[in-house]
Protein backbone atom coordinates (compact mmCIF):
# COMPACT_ATOMS: atom_id res chain seq x y z
CA UNK A 1 0.00 0.00 0.00
CA UNK A 2 1.48 3.49 -0.83
CA UNK A 3 1.97 5.84 1.96
CA UNK A 4 1.11 8.69 -0.26
CA UNK A 5 -2.13 9.74 -1.88
CA UNK A 6 -0.80 12.42 -4.00
CA UNK A 7 3.00 13.76 -4.06
CA UNK A 8 3.18 17.23 -5.50
CA UNK A 9 6.84 18.69 -7.35
CA UNK A 10 6.95 22.39 -7.83
CA UNK A 11 8.22 25.80 -6.95
CA UNK A 12 8.06 26.31 -3.30
CA UNK A 13 7.81 29.92 -2.86
CA UNK A 14 6.92 31.75 0.30
CA UNK A 15 3.89 34.26 -0.44
CA UNK A 16 4.87 37.82 1.58
CA UNK A 17 1.95 40.28 1.53
CA UNK A 18 1.80 43.50 2.16
CA UNK A 19 -0.02 46.79 2.21
CA UNK A 20 0.74 50.13 0.67
CA UNK A 21 0.06 53.09 -0.73
CA UNK A 22 0.16 53.74 -4.29
CA UNK A 23 2.84 56.68 -3.76
CA UNK A 24 5.13 53.48 -2.24
CA UNK A 25 5.04 51.74 -5.58
CA UNK A 26 5.81 54.89 -7.77
CA UNK A 27 8.92 55.13 -4.95
CA UNK A 28 9.98 51.60 -5.73
CA UNK A 29 9.60 51.94 -9.69
CA UNK A 30 6.83 48.87 -8.91
CA UNK A 31 4.18 48.23 -12.12
CA UNK A 32 0.85 48.22 -10.37
CA UNK A 33 -1.31 44.94 -11.08
CA UNK A 34 0.83 42.56 -12.86
CA UNK A 35 3.64 40.26 -11.75
CA UNK A 36 7.54 40.77 -12.17
CA UNK A 37 10.29 38.87 -12.02
CA UNK A 38 12.94 39.95 -10.53
CA UNK A 39 16.50 39.41 -9.14
CA UNK A 40 17.96 38.62 -5.62
CA UNK A 41 19.25 42.36 -4.67
CA UNK A 42 15.75 43.75 -5.78
CA UNK A 43 14.65 41.11 -3.83
CA UNK A 44 16.34 41.75 -0.98
CA UNK A 45 15.56 45.49 -1.63
CA UNK A 46 11.83 44.92 -1.56
CA UNK A 47 11.73 42.67 1.29
CA UNK A 48 13.29 45.08 3.65
CA UNK A 49 10.81 47.98 2.19
CA UNK A 50 7.75 46.43 3.61
CA UNK A 51 6.46 47.77 6.44
CA UNK A 52 4.18 44.51 7.55
CA UNK A 53 4.49 41.13 6.12
CA UNK A 54 1.72 38.51 6.26
CA UNK A 55 3.70 35.12 5.41
CA UNK A 56 1.99 32.40 3.30
CA UNK A 57 3.38 29.13 1.80
CA UNK A 58 2.80 29.32 -2.00
CA UNK A 59 4.22 27.95 -4.87
CA UNK A 60 1.24 26.53 -7.88
CA UNK A 61 1.32 22.60 -6.93
CA UNK A 62 2.83 24.03 -3.69
CA UNK A 63 -1.06 25.16 -3.47
CA UNK A 64 -2.65 22.32 -5.05
CA UNK A 65 -0.56 19.94 -2.34
CA UNK A 66 -2.01 22.09 0.97
CA UNK A 67 -5.10 21.67 -0.42
CA UNK A 68 -5.11 17.90 -0.72
CA UNK A 69 -4.22 17.79 2.49
CA UNK A 70 -6.36 19.75 4.42
CA UNK A 71 -9.57 17.55 2.52
CA UNK A 72 -7.78 14.89 4.32
CA UNK A 73 -5.13 12.82 1.82
CA UNK A 74 -2.12 11.73 2.68
CA UNK A 75 0.07 14.34 0.62
CA UNK A 76 3.88 15.31 0.29
CA UNK A 77 5.33 18.28 -1.02
CA UNK A 78 9.16 18.27 -3.03
CA UNK A 79 10.66 21.28 -3.66
CA UNK A 80 13.94 23.06 -2.60
CA UNK A 81 14.16 26.14 0.02
CA UNK A 82 17.52 27.28 1.83
CA UNK A 83 18.33 27.16 5.40
CA UNK A 84 17.11 30.58 6.20
CA UNK A 85 14.11 32.37 7.95
CA UNK A 86 11.92 32.03 4.72
CA UNK A 87 13.02 28.43 3.98
CA UNK A 88 12.23 27.46 7.66
CA UNK A 89 8.67 28.81 7.66
CA UNK A 90 7.79 27.27 4.59
CA UNK A 91 9.34 23.80 5.56
CA UNK A 92 7.44 24.19 9.24
CA UNK A 93 3.95 26.00 7.52
CA UNK A 94 3.57 22.99 5.28
CA UNK A 95 4.21 20.87 7.88
CA UNK A 96 1.54 22.57 10.14
CA UNK A 97 -1.14 21.92 7.25
CA UNK A 98 -0.47 18.01 7.52
CA UNK A 99 1.63 17.61 4.18
CA UNK A 100 5.06 16.26 4.39
CA UNK A 101 8.28 18.15 3.18
CA UNK A 102 10.72 15.68 2.71
CA UNK A 103 13.82 17.46 1.37
CA UNK A 104 15.21 19.37 4.50
CA UNK A 105 16.20 23.44 3.53
CA UNK A 106 19.69 23.54 1.91
CA UNK A 107 22.36 25.27 4.47
CA UNK A 108 24.99 25.64 1.49
CA UNK A 109 22.90 26.94 -1.01
CA UNK A 110 23.58 29.97 -2.97
CA UNK A 111 20.80 31.45 -3.43
CA UNK A 112 17.69 32.41 -0.92
CA UNK A 113 14.77 31.06 -0.83
CA UNK A 114 12.27 31.65 -3.39
CA UNK A 115 9.35 34.56 -2.33
CA UNK A 116 6.98 36.57 -3.94
CA UNK A 117 6.18 40.15 -2.72
CA UNK A 118 2.62 41.51 -2.95
CA UNK A 119 2.21 44.82 -1.93
CA UNK A 120 -1.68 45.50 -1.89
CA UNK A 121 -3.09 48.99 -2.34
CA UNK A 122 -6.00 50.54 -0.92
CA UNK A 123 -8.34 49.70 -4.30
CA UNK A 124 -7.45 45.81 -3.85
CA UNK A 125 -5.01 45.88 -6.82
CA UNK A 126 -1.97 43.08 -6.04
CA UNK A 127 1.31 43.90 -7.64
CA UNK A 128 3.12 41.26 -7.48
CA UNK A 129 7.19 40.59 -7.80
CA UNK A 130 8.28 37.52 -7.67
CA UNK A 131 11.93 35.84 -7.18
CA UNK A 132 12.64 32.53 -8.12
CA UNK A 133 15.59 31.90 -6.05
CA UNK A 134 16.55 28.85 -5.16
CA UNK A 135 13.31 26.84 -5.39
CA UNK A 136 14.07 26.97 -9.34
CA UNK A 137 17.06 25.25 -9.08
CA UNK A 138 15.81 21.62 -8.27
CA UNK A 139 17.28 18.88 -9.66
CA UNK A 140 17.23 15.12 -10.17
CA UNK A 141 19.68 15.29 -6.33
CA UNK A 142 16.27 16.59 -4.71
CA UNK A 143 14.02 13.73 -5.51
CA UNK A 144 13.75 10.99 -2.81
CA UNK A 145 12.80 7.65 -4.49
CA UNK A 146 11.23 6.92 -1.45
CA UNK A 147 8.71 9.00 -1.50
CA UNK A 148 7.88 9.52 -5.38
CA UNK A 149 8.16 5.49 -5.32
CA UNK A 150 5.45 5.26 -2.59
CA UNK A 151 2.49 7.56 -3.89
CA UNK A 152 -0.63 7.05 -5.99
CA UNK A 153 -0.69 10.34 -7.76
CA UNK A 154 2.66 12.30 -8.83
CA UNK A 155 1.37 15.95 -9.48
CA UNK A 156 4.32 18.49 -11.55
CA UNK A 157 4.70 22.07 -11.99
CA UNK A 158 5.74 23.08 -15.92
CA UNK A 159 6.97 26.13 -14.76
CA UNK A 160 9.97 24.01 -13.56
CA UNK A 161 10.12 22.64 -16.85
CA UNK A 162 12.19 25.95 -18.02
CA UNK A 163 15.62 24.38 -16.89
CA UNK A 164 17.38 21.01 -17.62
CA UNK A 165 18.37 19.76 -14.83
CA UNK A 166 14.14 20.26 -13.73
CA UNK A 167 13.05 18.44 -17.51
CA UNK A 168 15.58 15.80 -15.40
CA UNK A 169 13.88 15.54 -12.50
CA UNK A 170 10.31 15.87 -13.77
CA UNK A 171 11.28 12.62 -15.51
CA UNK A 172 12.87 10.61 -12.53
CA UNK A 173 10.17 11.70 -10.70
CA UNK A 174 7.75 10.21 -13.10
CA UNK A 175 9.43 6.76 -14.22
CA UNK A 176 9.80 5.91 -10.53
CA UNK A 177 6.15 6.43 -9.72
CA UNK A 178 4.91 4.66 -12.80
CA UNK A 179 7.19 2.04 -12.15
CA UNK A 180 5.50 1.27 -9.30
CA UNK A 181 2.09 1.06 -9.96
CA UNK A 182 1.31 4.85 -9.83
CA UNK A 183 0.26 7.80 -11.99
CA UNK A 184 1.76 10.72 -13.11
CA UNK A 185 0.36 13.97 -14.01
CA UNK A 186 1.61 17.88 -15.19
CA UNK A 187 -0.09 20.89 -14.85
CA UNK A 188 1.04 22.85 -17.69
CA UNK A 189 1.10 26.06 -15.71
CA UNK A 190 2.12 28.88 -18.74
CA UNK A 191 1.44 29.17 -22.44
CA UNK A 192 4.34 30.66 -22.47
CA UNK A 193 6.52 27.87 -20.63
CA UNK A 194 4.72 25.73 -23.24
CA UNK A 195 5.98 28.01 -26.17
CA UNK A 196 9.63 27.81 -24.81
CA UNK A 197 9.76 23.99 -24.13
CA UNK A 198 7.15 22.23 -26.96
CA UNK A 199 8.40 19.61 -28.38
CA UNK A 200 9.59 18.39 -24.81
CA UNK A 201 5.96 18.93 -23.48
CA UNK A 202 4.66 16.92 -25.77
CA UNK A 203 7.25 13.88 -25.38
CA UNK A 204 6.71 14.38 -21.77
CA UNK A 205 2.50 14.51 -22.33
CA UNK A 206 2.86 11.53 -24.93
CA UNK A 207 5.37 9.26 -23.21
CA UNK A 208 5.41 9.71 -19.30
CA UNK A 209 2.20 11.50 -18.15
CA UNK A 210 -1.37 9.35 -17.12
CA UNK A 211 -2.90 13.19 -16.63
CA UNK A 212 -2.55 16.49 -17.49
CA UNK A 213 -4.49 19.98 -16.34
CA UNK A 214 -4.12 23.12 -18.44
CA UNK A 215 -6.24 25.89 -19.58
CA UNK A 216 -7.44 26.81 -22.70
CA UNK A 217 -4.57 29.03 -23.68
CA UNK A 218 -1.97 26.41 -22.81
CA UNK A 219 -3.48 23.66 -24.73
CA UNK A 220 -3.36 25.64 -27.79
CA UNK A 221 -0.07 26.80 -27.30
CA UNK A 222 0.49 22.88 -27.06
CA UNK A 223 -0.75 21.76 -30.01
CA UNK A 224 -0.71 24.99 -32.03
CA UNK A 225 -4.33 24.30 -32.80
CA UNK A 226 -7.58 25.70 -31.77
CA UNK A 227 -8.89 24.15 -28.45
CA UNK A 228 -11.02 21.10 -29.99
CA UNK A 229 -8.46 19.79 -32.12
CA UNK A 230 -5.77 20.52 -29.61
CA UNK A 231 -7.90 18.49 -26.97
CA UNK A 232 -8.59 15.73 -29.61
CA UNK A 233 -4.93 15.58 -30.45
CA UNK A 234 -4.12 15.62 -26.54
CA UNK A 235 -6.84 12.78 -25.58
CA UNK A 236 -4.81 10.21 -29.26
CA UNK A 237 -1.80 10.70 -26.21
CA UNK A 238 -2.63 11.03 -22.98
CA UNK A 239 -5.16 9.02 -20.88
CA UNK A 240 -6.85 11.36 -18.97
CA UNK A 241 -7.13 15.45 -20.53
CA UNK A 242 -8.32 18.09 -18.23
CA UNK A 243 -8.83 21.61 -19.82
CA UNK A 244 -10.31 24.48 -17.78
CA UNK A 245 -11.60 27.41 -19.42
CA UNK A 246 -12.83 29.97 -17.07
CA UNK A 247 -16.59 31.07 -16.76
CA UNK A 248 -17.10 28.29 -19.94
CA UNK A 249 -16.68 25.65 -17.38
CA UNK A 250 -14.41 22.27 -17.81
CA UNK A 251 -13.89 19.70 -20.55
CA UNK A 252 -12.46 15.95 -19.50
CA UNK A 253 -11.66 13.67 -22.20
CA UNK A 254 -10.91 10.14 -20.77
CA UNK A 255 -10.60 8.61 -24.40
CA UNK A 256 -13.54 8.64 -26.41
CA UNK A 257 -15.38 9.88 -22.84
CA UNK A 258 -16.17 13.59 -23.17
CA UNK A 259 -17.69 15.20 -20.08
CA UNK A 260 -18.37 19.01 -19.76
CA UNK A 261 -18.31 20.69 -16.40
CA UNK A 262 -20.22 24.43 -15.65
CA UNK A 263 -19.22 26.99 -13.17
CA UNK A 264 -21.36 28.31 -11.03
CA UNK A 265 -20.62 31.76 -11.96
CA UNK A 266 -19.02 33.82 -8.82
CA UNK A 267 -17.70 37.68 -8.51
CA UNK A 268 -13.55 37.21 -8.20
CA UNK A 269 -12.49 39.10 -4.86
CA UNK A 270 -8.82 37.24 -6.09
CA UNK A 271 -8.44 34.99 -8.71
CA UNK A 272 -5.12 34.08 -7.42
CA UNK A 273 -5.06 30.32 -7.05
CA UNK A 274 -8.12 29.37 -8.68
CA UNK A 275 -6.45 26.84 -10.96
CA UNK A 276 -4.50 25.11 -8.40
CA UNK A 277 -7.16 24.71 -5.89
CA UNK A 278 -9.23 23.48 -9.15
CA UNK A 279 -6.50 20.57 -9.36
CA UNK A 280 -7.01 20.20 -5.67
CA UNK A 281 -10.32 19.48 -5.74
CA UNK A 282 -9.84 17.51 -8.96
CA UNK A 283 -7.11 15.32 -8.21
CA UNK A 284 -9.15 14.38 -4.48
CA UNK A 285 -12.44 13.40 -6.51
CA UNK A 286 -10.05 10.78 -8.58
CA UNK A 287 -8.35 10.04 -5.82
CA UNK A 288 -11.49 8.88 -3.69
CA UNK A 289 -12.98 6.91 -6.31
CA UNK A 290 -15.36 9.55 -7.99
CA UNK A 291 -16.42 10.45 -11.31
CA UNK A 292 -15.05 12.40 -13.81
CA UNK A 293 -17.92 14.82 -13.53
CA UNK A 294 -17.92 14.65 -9.81
CA UNK A 295 -14.10 15.12 -9.97
CA UNK A 296 -14.90 17.79 -12.29
CA UNK A 297 -17.34 19.44 -9.89
CA UNK A 298 -15.21 19.14 -6.78
CA UNK A 299 -12.42 20.66 -8.57
CA UNK A 300 -14.71 23.69 -9.40
CA UNK A 301 -16.31 23.97 -6.04
CA UNK A 302 -12.64 24.29 -5.10
CA UNK A 303 -11.72 27.18 -7.45
CA UNK A 304 -15.17 28.99 -6.54
CA UNK A 305 -14.43 29.28 -3.07
CA UNK A 306 -10.73 30.53 -3.38
CA UNK A 307 -11.34 33.23 -5.54
CA UNK A 308 -14.18 34.38 -2.53
CA UNK A 309 -11.24 36.26 -0.74
CA UNK A 310 -7.28 36.92 -0.60
CA UNK A 311 -4.71 34.45 -0.62
CA UNK A 312 -4.33 31.14 -3.12
CA UNK A 313 -5.43 28.44 -0.40
CA UNK A 314 -9.12 27.54 1.23
CA UNK A 315 -10.63 29.02 4.26
CA UNK A 316 -13.26 27.10 4.86
CA UNK A 317 -14.11 23.63 5.03
CA UNK A 318 -14.33 22.62 1.64
CA UNK A 319 -15.50 18.87 2.03
CA UNK A 320 -18.37 21.02 3.66
CA UNK A 321 -18.69 23.04 0.15
CA UNK A 322 -18.59 19.67 -1.40
CA UNK A 323 -21.52 18.07 0.48
CA UNK A 324 -23.85 21.58 0.56
CA UNK A 325 -23.09 21.00 -3.36
CA UNK A 326 -24.39 17.37 -3.78
CA UNK A 327 -20.40 15.66 -4.05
Amino acid sequence: MSKYDVVGIGNAIVDVISRCEDAFLDNMAIEKGIMQLIETDRAELLYGAMDERNQIPGGSVGNTIAGIGNLGLKSAFIGRVRDDGLGRFYEAALKAEGTDFPNPPVKAGELPSSRSMIFVTPDGERSMNTYLGISSELSTEDVPLDVVENTRYLFLEGYLFDKDKGKAAFLKAAQATRRTGGQAGIALSDPFCVNRHREDFRRLVRDEMDFVIGNEHEWEALYETDLASALEQAAQECALVVCTRGGAGVVIRRGNETVEVPVKAVTPVDATGAGDQFAAGFLYGIATGASLEEAGRMGCVAAGEVITHYGARPEVDVKELFAAAGI
